[in-house]
């Protein structure tokens, strides 16, 4: 285990946790756990609760030149960019991701309109996951809505990228508190550590392979003329 090298990798997790700092937070609880895997084998990581910096909502990358009068997001977003991998973690409220996870991918998506220096979109060759925490069913719906999201601006997702702890549903325990047996629960563990592991591997496959491959998915040559063997029908003979 200890002849994994990862340096060279920077990390990024976002924790979307509605508690402010120094309040504890659960979803910190399990980020922790796989942060502390990366940091291990040589990864650079950053950990941000998004909820201490005041992110303005909407859907560009700076949105002070759209009426507000503070926004933290084009201070946050280079960072973001330098990073290999990224992870949001966050709790579920009312069933679903909370809403600072949605403003997160929000601003996210206000990067999509960007390319690369390849004329791909911005977040080509970087790969993603998730983290859920919570008092109620919905890890895997609250999963499926991250992930779908990440890969749909450009990030890999590599397989089992998500993993989870939800206690009794209903009032009861959560991830930190005594009791709750959320940090040894082996299903939970595992998942972090399988998510963790494809992180790894799959962002330093990509980093070492120049990142993805530029033919078929330019979106600058598309504009151009260029229809990577796309063929229309009229001119077929």
């Amino acid at each position: 285990m200890t002849e994994w090298d990862f340096t060279g990798l920077r990390a990024m997790f976002i924790n979307c946790t509605l508690k402010r700092s120094p309040e504890p937070s659960h979803t910190q609880g399990l980020v922790d756990r796989s942060a502390a895997i990366m940091r291990k084998h040589g990864v650079e990581v950053e950990v941000l609760r998004a909820i201490d910096h005041p992110i303005a909502t909407g859907v560009y990358p700076d949105m002070r030149e759209h009426g507000w009068e503070t926004d933290a997001w084009p201070e946050i977003y280079p960072r973001v960019l330098d990073s290999d991998i990224l992870v949001v973690a966050g709790p579920i409220w009312l069933g679903d991701n909370s809403s600072v996870t949605k403003q997160v991918i929000e601003r996210i998506y206000a990067l999509s309109s960007m390319l690369n220096d390849k004329g791909q979109y911005l977040f080509y060759g970087r790969v993603a996951g998730c983290l859920i925490t919570g008092n109620e069913d919905g890890i895997k719906h609250c999963a499926q809505n991250v992930l779908y999201s990440l890969q749909h601006v450009g990030y890999t997702i590599p397989p089992n990228a998500d993993a989870g702890w939800i206690g009794e549903a209903g009032p009861g325990p959560s991830y930190l508190d005594p009791g709750s047996g959320g940090p040894e629960n082996d299903f939970t563990n595992r998942n972090t550590t399988f998510m963790t592991w494809n992180l790894l591997h799959l962002a330093k496959m990509l980093k070492d392979a120049g990142g993805v491959p530029g033919y078929g998915n330019q979106r600058s040559e598309w504009n151009a003329g260029t229809r990577f063997d796309w063929e229309n029908p009229e001119y077929r003979a």
